[in-house]
């Protein structure tokens, strides 16, 4: 079985374990709570995770683009929802050939989105499933008040090849209690205009822990957990320990005994740090931060007596891990310094 000193630098390694440990977990606190779950695959962009995730009792797998989605249904996967606004006659139509092989569901937050999701799909018999995307906090996509997403919900229903499936929402970190409410109160206005709402999506991984049997969400779809990262750590969502992601890295210059240099940049660990002061740590070396990156270069800034060695390959955490996947062609998953398993980015790149 090959080690990981078999591999070139950077690499991304993935702890089976872990990732498989984090799919059971989330899935078991889902089922507790009454709640459907459908993973984001962006997290990892793999097929093979995908397959786990609904054998674990996943209803489905959420997709943010087309691209992602064709990658999955050529696998296997047979449940997608794409929770984005789809524009666009090219888009529309390979939207439409997805449609005609899996169980498929959309979001739309405007009548524009909506007239050419209704001019494509017209057959009433194989109606495609569209959520109202709803603005709840986060100040991205969607309706911003319960009468808008009745005004919209509306319209599906009229539109022959569609169907009104329920609400979506991304909410803002932390403000979970401000997107149930707007949901509760969407809901209920959708209800008094005889709309009933089977089905109410909601997304983020921190968040999802504090559901409860309460909910007016029906289902969730975390990406995140299956990996986990320093800012899901810094958010409470597990340790250093349960991050399934590191990313193997090699010592290439130590200009001062406080400054070290990885030869993983921006384009291995991404400049994306949600708000972190930093880029990453080292596992198993306190005291070792990323402080900067420049493309091929992570500058490693050293207190408390931490040490490293030019040549050696250090282990390390991302603020991001969602971002990091994106940037590899292959994934490698391991036991330890054994490697079980090289797994190309299926989904990697597929913007459109």
């Amino acid at each position: 079985m090959p080690s990981i000193d078999d591999l070139d630098t950077p690499s991304i390694l993935i702890d089976a374990a872990r990732a498989e440990a984090n799919i059971t977990k989330a899935q078991a606190h889902a089922d507790r709570h009454g709640l459907k779950l459908r993973p984001d695959i962006k997290t990892h962009k793999l097929p093979y995770w995908a397959k786990k995730q609904v054998a674990a009792g996943a209803v489905g797998i959420t997709c943010q683009k087309i691209g992602e989605a064709e990658v999955m249904a050529d696998a296997g996967l047979t449940d997608i929802f794409l929770p984005y606004n789809i524009l666009g006659r090219a888009k529309l139509e390979r939207l439409k050939a997805l449609h005609g092989h899996v169980t498929l569901s959309v979001t739309a937050d405007s009548h524009e989105t909506l007239q050419g999701l209704a001019a494509t799909f017209t057959d009433g018999g194989h109606p495609l499933s569209v959520l109202v995307e709803c603005d709840t906090g986060m100040g991205r996509c969607g309706v911003q008040s319960p009468a808008e997403a009745v005004v919209l919900a509306k319209a599906i229903n009229r539109a022959k090849g569609l169907s009104f499936g329920g609400l979506m929402t991304y909410p803002a970190a932390g403000r979970a209690a401000e997107a149930e409410a707007w949901l509760r109160n969407t809901r209920n206005t959708l209800a008094v205009d005889g709309l009933e709402c089977r089905r109410i999506s909601s997304g983020g991984t921190p968040d999802m822990w504090r559901s409860g049997q309460d909910s007016v969400v029906t289902e969730y779809r975390p990406g995140t957990y299956i990996y986990l990262d320093r800012y899901q750590v810094a958010k409470g969502v597990g340790t250093l320990d349960d991050c399934a992601l590191k990313v193997l890295a090699t010592v290439v210059s130590h200009p001062t005994p406080t400054r070290a240099i990885l030869d993983s940049g921006s384009k291995a660990l991404s400049s994306d740090t949600l708000g972190l002061p930093d880029f990453g740590e080292l596992v198993g070396v306190p005291g070792a931060r990323i402080t900067a990156l420049s493309e091929e270069h992570g500058n490693v800034t050293l207190s408390g007596g931490a040490r490293l060695r030019i040549g050696e390959r250090v282990r390390v955490v991302p603020d991001h891990c969602c971002v990091v996947t994106n940037l590899f062609d292959q994934v490698h998953l391991v036991d330890g310094d054994k490697v079980l398993e090289t797994l190309p980015v299926a989904a990697r790149g597929r913007m459109g």
